[in-house]
């Protein structure tokens, strides 16, 4: 009966250790996910397409074997592409293949949430993509503007489960 007692005893220690590693994983986990992101929008990587999700990062090797990992909880990537003249249609962001008309480009970039928070205000410069990552807060609606060269564009995003996370709509006039 004792080593009844202890065995569930040692299952439930191990469970509970195993809980305490996967949060701290996970929280690991999340900070490494952004480094990653950014790793893969600047071409650090070869050999390898990333897309990003609402929810997830997914990778697929050469070998076409495909490993996703968990985004932040509180943050939303997305990836915003302003154009002059060209541009594509997209949902999910490919950080290896999505391209941007305007390479290396600076922007005044200025970004509200419904409330009236301002969350971006700065110059900031487009990637050798042609697109601006960012991690916005999830669960809400922002105001997005952006100018570029005396021209501009607004626009509405949201950061809701499913929602795009490339912004390819943005027409600068």
């Amino acid at each position: 009966m004792k080593k009844g007692i202890l065995a569930v005893i040692g299952f439930v220690l191990i469970f509970i250790v195993a809980a305490c590693d996967d949060s701290a994983s996970n929280k690991k986990e999340g900070k490494n996910v952004k480094e990653m992101v950014h790793n893969y929008s600047v071409g650090s990587t070869d050999d390898v397409s990333a897309s990003i999700t609402s929810e997830e990062l997914i990778v697929t090797d050469s070998g076409n074997k495909e490993t996703t990992y968990n985004l932040p909880e509180e943050e939303f990537f997305v990836s915003i592409a302003p154009f002059i003249n060209t541009t594509h249609h997209c949902t999910n962001h490919s950080l290896t293949g999505c391209q941007g008309e305007l390479v290396e480009k600076e922007f005044d970039v200025y970004i509200q949430d419904e409330e009236g928070n301002v969350v971006v205000d700065e110059t900031m410069t487009s990637l050798k993509n042609g697109f601006i990552d960012l991690w916005l807060p999830r669960d809400k609606t922002f105001q997005v503007k952006m100018e570029y060269d005396g021209k501009t564009t607004e626009s509405e995003i949201s950061t809701f489960e499913g929602d795009n996370t490339c912004i390819t709509t943005m027409q600068l006039s």
